[in-house]
């Protein structure tokens, strides 16, 4: 199986990418957020979900290992398939994801691309308390990942590489609500 890929993305459409490795072309299914982000990047590196069925083989990229892990978790949902998932991840930002499945948010989760009521009360049925997404070191990441920071200031307009900059001279242990304040007062000044 594929767990993670890196090399130059290559526009492909609304829900994949190429990603060029060596002169071998995959492509790769990836959130909006992702897909945005990617195309501003001169390489990437993509965590990977590899789905196979009998008559398909495909792989679905993330930014982040967060991301990955809570698309894992949507696709086990009942009735919530891969292409579902990676929907329902394009449509919020992450944090806001498992904020509304936490506070069982239906109504919320159900304004989500192809999640009706019943999809939404499932989510909630399924994950609500459950939800550990880890990061690249192995420890819970709660609201305080970099890449919702930087996914959050990327969905406000602003460019992937002054972003990046950015969140990079923050202090590692700033949370969520902080990294967005400080990361718009920053961009909002350049």
């Amino acid at each position: 199986m594929i767990a993670r890929l890196k090399g130059q993305v290559v526009p492909n459409s609304d829900e994949s990418v190429i990603v060029d490795v060596n002169g071998v072309g995959y492509e790769v299914f990836v959130s909006e957020h992702t897909r945005i982000a990617s195309l501003d990047s001169a390489s990437v590196n993509f965590w990977v979900h590899t789905h196979v069925r009998e008559d398909s083989f495909q792989l679905f990229g993330f930014a982040s290992r967060a991301e990955k892990d809570l698309f894992m978790s949507l696709n086990k949902v009942s009735g919530i398939g891969p292409k579902v998932a990676m929907k329902i991840i394009s449509g919020a930002p992450l944090t806001s994801i498992v904020q509304m499945i936490d506070d069982g948010d239906v109504r919320g989760l159900s304004k989500l691309p192809k999640v009706g009521k019943k999809t939404a009360e499932q989510i909630v049925l399924e994950l609500k308390g459950k939800l550990v997404l880890e990061s690249e070191g192995s420890r819970p990441i709660g609201f305080s990942s970099r890449a919702d920071i930087v996914s959050a200031l990327i969905n406000l307009g602003f460019r992937l590489t002054d972003v990046e900059k950015a969140v990079d001279q923050m202090d590692p242990s700033t949370n969520f609500a902080d990294g967005v304040r400080l990361g718009l007062a920053t961009l909002s000044n350049c």
